[in-house]
């Protein structure tokens, strides 16, 4: 069974069963953790919870612990014992971090000054086929506060990392998720940074509250305005030589590419 990418992810808790068959019925991909949203002494639990309440591997993905950790090896064990394919590794700091899991499909997550300095590294793994970042584990590894500044946008280093982080996953055939929105009832904020992440090129973007995975679907679904234009352009692409002008714009071969992104993104 292949896995279907698609825009909006939402983590549940390992240890909330209760909460699977919802966070799959309202998004695109569940991200099942074991790490941030479970308590040191609830690991286990979590574990028997993920093995006892099984979901659909090609739209789940399993966050497991950091390799530094004490419960990385019983993630592990757990994990090649059941169906999924796609598992996340938070606090990837090398590429000894993804090639640890041999065998699977694992999404790097850049969250420290060591992985931002690593990055093409890490994204140059065979066992790496996409990545993410996160704000506020890399500012809290700096040292600092918040990673957003009094506007609610984000500060300059953490913006410089989410930069590079899709940079280097693209330079090497990666996909690239952005980061969580943390403001739970700020739809609009969301919307604005979401619809930023579709422009830039993020393949989707990951959310920590049900209620937010509307907006990222209606962020990554093109207008129908949008979809006119593409269609129009990508028609004309077919009985045109090179360059040509539409609208009163020349349409070269990068706003092709921009066409074709939208009509892939409307399917």
């Amino acid at each position: 069974m292949s896995f279907e990418l698609a825009p909006a992810w939402l983590f549940v808790p390992a240890d909330r069963p209760d909460r699977y068959a919802k966070a799959a019925e309202r998004s695109d991909i569940v991200i099942v953790d074991l790490e941030d949203a479970v308590a040191e002494g609830d690991k286990d639990a979590a574990r028997q919870a993920l093995r006892a309440n099984p979901l659909d591997p090609a739209r789940t993905v399993v966050r497991i612990n950091a390799r530094d950790t004490e419960h990385f090896e019983a993630d592990l064990e757990l994990i090649r014992s059941l169906p999924y394919t796609h598992i996340m590794v938070p606090k990837a700091e090398s590429a000894e971090d993804p090639a640890a899991l041999s065998g699977f499909s694992v999404i790097a997550l850049i969250e420290t000054a060591r992985g931002a300095f690593k990055l093409a590294e890490i994204a140059s793994a065979c066992e790496v086929v996409g990545l993410m970042w996160g704000a506020e584990d890399l500012i809290a590894d700096l040292g600092g506060g918040s990673s957003r500044g009094p506007g609610g946008t984000y500060r300059d280093v953490a913006q410089h990392v989410r930069s590079q982080t899709l940079l280097a996953g693209r330079a090497h055939g990666k996909w690239v998720l952005d980061a969580i929105w943390t403001n739970i009832d700020d739809l609009a904020g969301l919307a604005e940074e979401a619809e930023d992440a579709v422009e830039s090129g993020f393949a989707g973007k990951v959310s920590i509250h049900p209620k937010h995975i509307a907006v990222v679907r209606e962020a990554y679904s093109p207008s129908g305005e949008q979809l006119d234009w593409a269609r129009q352009v990508l028609k004309l692409a077919e009985t045109s030589n090179g360059a040509f002008s539409f609208e009163g714009k020349m349409v070269d071969a990068p706003l092709l590419k921009h066409a074709e992104h939208i009509v892939a993104r409307a399917r």
